[in-house]
């Protein structure tokens, strides 16, 4: 037998440390693979009531972490061994970089002395803390436990106070595994600071603005998904409609009379914004990608208000910038309104809705009827984990109409495919009181399939529809465009219904609209891990044609 006395030396670690302080700010679950070199980052879980979701790849783990982040407000934590491990994460890291999502990565180092050593060592990488780093917001090689869980600190009190991006924190072998010289009062959170609420001379000129307005639009963005509350009374108080980014969706229930939900994707929802006389910017860079344009044309006054001050002019010059926490800034907005200015008539968005809703229908209409037949499906408040595929970003984001943020979980500006799987179970792992469904295409699915295993071993009640539209359907269009004989688009498809019954899910053929709206809400209500196939071509062939029969949704359990 082993002695247990040989591991006393190992009772405080660096490794216990830094989970201890990461505790201590509410973080109760982290995710990754365990390694030869990442033990004594595990060995104090179970004694710190942390669960380890063990993921089948550590991309995965990284959007998994993601999805538990935008469900609890907290970081994502990340551990990964060394090297390999480490790089698998990478794409999640540039995730949550481009998304502004609060994420830890820890990760075990080369022993001090031995860097850029190159003799051969496992996993030895050339300079791990330099490749992270490049990808981002900083990553540390600390020298003591007592720096990683500084470090700790720091991470936290840039989530509570800057732009949430993600972190990683290096710490050597030796340094990991030794005991630890830092103090309880050393490791326990720290008090955050008071919202930043904004200079007051600017503040009072957004006010006079918006006083004098005749045309207010708002627009919200990931940055703003904290400030709801005062949104609603900003847009009631000055009569604004509201239009959100999709990283903001939700942040306005979108099925409140001013708003005019996540479509600054299309023409006609950016119409109402670039046609206002004073246009409110919280918490968005207004990129390209969350655009599906250059920028906003803003012909009338902006007001944009940030918690970083390199925001307040990026892709949009503003008449007046205001640097601070969107709920802060808001109410300080609020306050210097006068009580005789308040509640404009709300306008006639009527118009506006048809003109977005025209625009929304007349792209890929086979996949937006199905997108609408899906969104129906869904239970009101459910959690939405989406994909880079063509289901979502086409149709799904805009055909939902969710009255939460973070309901939508997506990557709009990263786009990667493979997020949206891992990123469902660490929703629901995060928040078992809500239905979580995943809506992603068969290409996408192929990147994350495994983390199907993931789902079943956290014992998750969760759905996934998979949308089979035979491969990369947009990459075949762009290659056809190009006049390039399509090359590389065109996948082999497994059985996706015996898949799912091999992991040990259970499996669904839905080949008609009315079969995919019973399948979702029989996987939904019937609990465990679920999978609707859809093929896309079998659902189009029998909408053109209406006296084709329609066979039983096959099920195995």
């Amino acid at each position: 037998m082993t002695d247990v006395g040989q591991h006393e030396q190992y009772a405080d670690t660096a490794g216990r440390a830094v989970l201890e302080t990461i505790r201590g700010y509410g973080v109760d679950a982290v995710f990754g693979i365990p390694g030869t070199h990442s033990l004594e980052l595990y060995r104090p879980l179970a004694e710190l009531g942390m669960r380890a979701v063990t993921n089948r790849h550590e991309q995965g783990s990284g959007y998994g972490a993601d999805g538990w982040a935008q469900q609890t407000g907290l970081p994502g934590v990340v551990i990964t061994t060394s090297g390999p491990g480490l790089q698998n994460a990478m794409s999640a890291v540039g995730t949550a970089f481009a998304e502004s999502r609060p994420m830890i990565v820890l990760s075990p180092g080369v022993a001090l002395g031995a860097e850029f050593a190159d003799v051969g060592t496992l996993h030895e990488t050339k300079d791990a803390s330099a490749m992270a780093g490049a990808v981002a917001a900083w990553s540390r090689r600390v020298r003591t436990a007592a720096e990683a869980v500084d470090a700790v600190h720091d991470a936290f009190a840039l989530f509570r106070t800057g732009r949430p991006r993600p972190v990683h924190i290096e710490i050597p072998l030796d340094v990991l595994e030794a005991p630890a010289d830092v103090s309880a009062a050393a490791r326990a959170p720290r008090p955050a600071p008071a919202a930043e609420a904004g200079e007051q001379a600017a503040v009072r000129a957004a006010s006079d603005l918006l006083r004098q307005a005749q045309r207010p639009v708002i627009v919200a963005g990931g940055g703003a998904t904290r400030a709801g509350a005062q949104l609603v009374r900003l847009a009631e108080r000055f009569g604004a409609p509201v239009l959100t980014t999709l990283n903001g969706k939700g942040a306005v229930d979108e099925h409140h009379p001013l708003s005019l939900g996540a479509n600054l994707r299309l023409a006609a929802a950016r119409d109402v914004a670039e046609d206002a006389d004073v246009l409110v910017v919280v918490g968005s860079k207004l990129g390209e990608a969350e655009l599906w344009a250059p920028r906003v044309a803003a012909r009338g006054q902006v007001v944009r208000i940030d918690v970083s001050a390199a925001q307040l002019h990026k892709n949009l010059a503003a008449t007046v910038g205001i640097v601070g926490d969107a709920a802060a800034v808001l109410e300080h907005l609020l306050d210097g309104t006068p009580a005789d200015r308040r509640l404009r008539p709300a306008p006639d968005l009527a118009a506006a809705r048809a003109a977005i809703d025209a625009e929304r229908r007349a792209a890929l209409p086979e996949t937006v009827a199905l997108a609408d037949t899906i969104a129906e499906a869904l239970p009101a408040d459910a959690i939405v984990a989406g994909d880079s595929s063509q289901i979502v970003y086409m149709a799904l984001a805009n055909a939902l109409r969710q009255s939460r943020p973070h309901s939508l979980l997506y990557t709009p500006t990263y786009a990667t495919l493979g997020y949206g799987l891992p990123a469902a179970i660490g929703a629901r792992v995060a928040d078992a009181s809500r239905p979580v469904v995943a809506v992603l295409g068969d290409g996408a699915l192929m990147f994350c399939v495994n983390e199907l295993v993931t789902a079943l071993e956290q014992r998750l009640d969760l759905t996934i529809v998979c949308v089979d539209n035979g491969g990369y359907a947009e990459i075949k269009q762009n290659e056809v465009d190009r006049g390039i004989a399509p090359i590389g688009v065109d996948l082999v498809q497994p059985d996706w219904v015996a898949l799912a019954t091999a992991f040990g899910a259970v499996g669904r053929r839905a080949s008609t609209h009315a079969e995919v709206a019973a399948a979702i809400r029989s996987s939904v209500a019937e609990g465990g891990v679920q999978l609707v196939h859809v093929p896309q071509a079998a659902l189009e062939a029998s909408a053109s044609d209406p006296t084709a029969s329609e066979t039983d949704t096959e099920e195995q359990a």
